[in-house]
């Protein structure tokens, strides 16, 4: 006699997977980047699976035109690192925000998404660009209003 599983876990062929598009404009760099955290998890759907990536792709649109709050602009500060000596790199924000806007945002994605195995395939599908064009017409992304 076999005993039927209550429990319902999604596998990665059942996932559907939707296109999202964000316009950041005028928006709270923290604020936005929670909510495009979870579309990339996939936190929000009934059916979400910890151990299975169920999130959707997120386009992210004004990327040059987001606002942050406080003196971030002048203190924060980015920090890379080679991997050999005295290969440290900091950046403050107003000149990686001037270089490459896109950079800010996905950094600020990337450490809300949790530190596991699915985290590399989740960024993947997380596309930010500058202006208001975007080459993704034919998925036909849903407007989410942040």
């Amino acid at each position: 006699m076999v005993i039927p599983d209550k429990s319902f876990r999604l596998r990665n062929e059942d996932v559907e997977r939707k296109w999202y598009l964000v316009n950041v404009e005028n928006k709270v760099l923290g604020r936005v980047a929670t909510r495009i955290a979870a579309l990339l998890t996939g936190k929000y759907k009934p059916q979400y699976t910890p151990g299975v990536d169920c999130g959707d792709y997120v386009v992210v649109i004004n990327a040059d035109k987001i606002r942050i709050t406080g003196k971030k602009a002048e203190q924060k500060i980015y920090f890379r690192h080679s991997g050999y000596l005295g290969g440290d790199k900091y950046y403050k924000f107003r000149d990686l925000f001037n270089k490459k806007p896109e950079k800010i945002l996905e950094l600020a994605v990337k450490g809300m998404l949790p530190d596991n195995k699915l985290k590399k395939r989740q960024l993947r599908r997380l596309r930010i660009y500058k202006g208001s064009t975007h080459p993704h017409q034919a998925q036909q992304p849903v407007l989410v209003e942040i």
